[in-house]
């Protein structure tokens, strides 16, 4: 087993490596000709409630009504969606806001041109044999998580609420889906992953089951451009989710039935009817998003030892709001 440290190190090389590689390995557009006369654009998504407002464009055909042709391809996290849009496989990404964060240090081409959602219910999952009753008791444990996800970000707030670091636990890095089996084998203590896995989590481990809320992190589901997408086109995109994040807020138990069609089996009734619910939509570009990004790309820069400003400034050139000024010029307050 890697020291953290040693782990840490390692995944920012591997992250940044990958980063770069994805920029130059893929010359296309991410699109494709166009289909009777519409522009088309590809859209590299995720399987997670924060996007849901793309399931219900997809579901409803919101696309064509503003003249454009999208293709929407799910990807297992917002990182490898962001790595689709940096390596030009898509021209668009739903993602994150630490893997924007990540991909901005390492000075990567990548525009954060709306903010679509925000979440903060967070849960840390652990077993009542290892008697973790609070985040304090973490030091010296074995906790898993996905690294380079805005899970990582979001454990580094659980151990900060108890003047924890990185450093005093040991990270294991897991997929998304590898975290409960790893709790159930007694590979780990604790573990942090998607909300879509809690249900996964309760009943593999039954009576074992503990966990540990955390509402100390707002995570924010962001629409990113990359070097190949258009402002017109990317407007588009945008009034197409505007419309999709109306029709949520107007019949929420039908927009569920849209992102359950559209998610073709990887999201589970129970969990979606649970959590959809918890997510605030309505596309933003706002200051609290810039000093968010602001203070994880410190945290990034400290933890991972990862390039690039944290300044706020710097931090501001790679927001776009020119595309959501166009099409909701009261959404853009930061300045």
């Amino acid at each position: 087993m890697l020291r953290p440290r040693a782990a840490t190190a390692l995944l920012a090389a591997a992250l940044l490596c990958a980063l770069t590689s994805a920029c130059t390995a893929g010359s296309g557009s991410g699109s494709g000709p166009a289909v009777d006369g519409r522009p088309a654009v590809s859209l590299a998504a995720s399987d997670q409630l924060g996007g849901a407002p793309v399931y219900v464009a997809q579901e409803r055909g919101l696309w064509s009504a503003e003249g454009i042709e999208a293709t929407v391809t799910t990807q297992p996290t917002g990182r490898d969606a962001l790595n689709a849009v940096l390596g030009g496989q898509a021209q668009l990404g739903v993602v994150g806001d630490l893997p924007a964060v990540t991909a901005a240090l390492g000075g990567r081409e990548v525009h954060i041109v709306a903010d679509l959602s925000r979440f903060d219910d967070w849960r840390l999952l652990t077993r009542t044999d290892r008697q973790i009753t609070g985040f304090a008791a973490l030091k010296g444990r074995k906790v898993g998580v996905p690294q380079g996800t805005n899970v990582e970000y979001a454990l580094s707030r659980m151990l900060a609420s108890a003047q924890l670091t990185a450093a005093d636990v040991t990270v294991v890095n897991l997929a998304p889906n590898q975290v409960t089996s790893a709790l159930a084998r007694g590979d780990v203590d604790a573990g942090v992953t998607f909300p879509s896995f809690y249900g996964a989590a309760r009943t593999a481990l039954g009576e074992r089951y503990a966990e540990l809320p955390f509402t100390g992190y707002t995570a924010r589901t962001l629409l990113v451009a990359g070097p190949k997408a258009s402002d017109a086109t990317t407007e588009a995109v945008l009034r197409a989710l505007l419309k999709a994040q109306r029709a949520i807020g107007a019949d929420p138990a039908a927009a569920r039935k849209d992102v359950l069609a559209q998610s073709k089996g990887a999201l589970q009734a129970d969990y979606v009817d649970a959590f959809q619910p918890r997510y605030g939509y309505g596309a933003t570009l706002s200051p609290e998003l810039l000093t968010q990004l602001e203070q994880e790309a410190a945290w990034a820069k400290a933890a991972q030892g990862l390039p690039g400003s944290a300044d706020r400034t710097a931090l501001l050139r790679h927001l776009h709001p020119a595309p959501l000024t166009a099409v909701d010029p009261a959404a853009v307050t930061v300045r």
